[in-house]
């Protein structure tokens, strides 16, 4: 059954909150509902209908009917398409969990359909004040890298060379699984065994977006200033700070 390990995430975001529900908790229960619908589209159209508890409570105008329509009574009958698609989209939506304030948590569940969007050819428009959950949602733009200072000398020792080098300590190896923590946080197994975890100051603007594991996820993780690193994932121009576990 589609977004098991999803729901699983979500009941534990949802039990670790207030006992009364916030928006954002409703508009989310309502993505998960959308899974039974087949065509990919119409999927994308619930998806956006979902959220309207939250436009609600920041008193924005209201999804479109026809969206709103879907998420209160998803049809079901036929194959879903794009599967993939849809879990990596669930997947970066579950991850908004730890933004701080409903209207950013808006812009982070928005900008996580754009891979499904992506696969439907769809155009984005110009960004308007107060913007409607159309077919058409734009995201944020992208927080500008800071000037880094180079790497700090390190004493030798058994990783000295892997914290002085600045070549990668993992290349191109296929991600053979990865887990959610309740955060949103990713631990990810190697083919080669080695584990490796988000740091916790990268969640919030960076959660996991590759949907699935597999030999075709292949792993790049070099190291950084200060002593850190950053995994990349083959198909995708963003990076991720994370630390090795074992």
């Amino acid at each position: 059954m589609r977004y098991v390990w999803l729901l699983l995430i979500s009941a534990a975001a949802f039990s670790a909150a207030p006992a009364q529900a916030r928006p954002r908790d409703d508009a989310l229960a309502n993505a998960f509902r959308c899974a039974g619908i087949a065509e990919s589209r119409q999927w994308l159209d619930c998806y956006y209908g979902a959220v309207q508890p939250v436009r609600a409570a920041l008193g924005m105008p209201p999804a479109l009917a026809a969206q709103i329509k879907l998420a209160n009574a998803p049809p079901t009958g036929g194959q879903p398409r794009d599967e993939n698609v849809r879990d990596e989209v669930m997947s970066a939506a579950a991850g908004c969990i730890r933004v701080v304030g409903d209207r950013p948590w808006l812009d982070c569940y928005y900008a996580a359909a754009m891979p499904m969007r992506t696969t439907l050819g769809l155009s984005a428009p110009p960004v308007a004040p107060n913007p409607l959950p159309q077919l058409a949602y734009v995201p944020p733009p992208a927080r500008p890298a800071p000037n880094r200072p180079p790497p700090m000398p390190r004493n030798a020792g058994l990783l000295d060379g892997v914290f002085n080098d600045t070549k990668p300590v993992v290349r191109n190896v296929a991600m053979e699984s990865f887990t959610l923590d309740r955060s949103g946080a990713f631990t990810v197994t190697l083919a080669d065994g080695q584990v490796w975890t988000q740091l916790e100051e990268d969640q919030v603007y960076h959660p996991a977006r590759w949907g699935r594991a597999g030999p075709d996820r292949l792993v790049t993780i070099a190291p950084g200033p200060m002593h850190t690193f950053s995994m990349t994932v083959s198909g995708q121009s963003r990076s991720y700070k994370v630390r090795r576990q074992r």
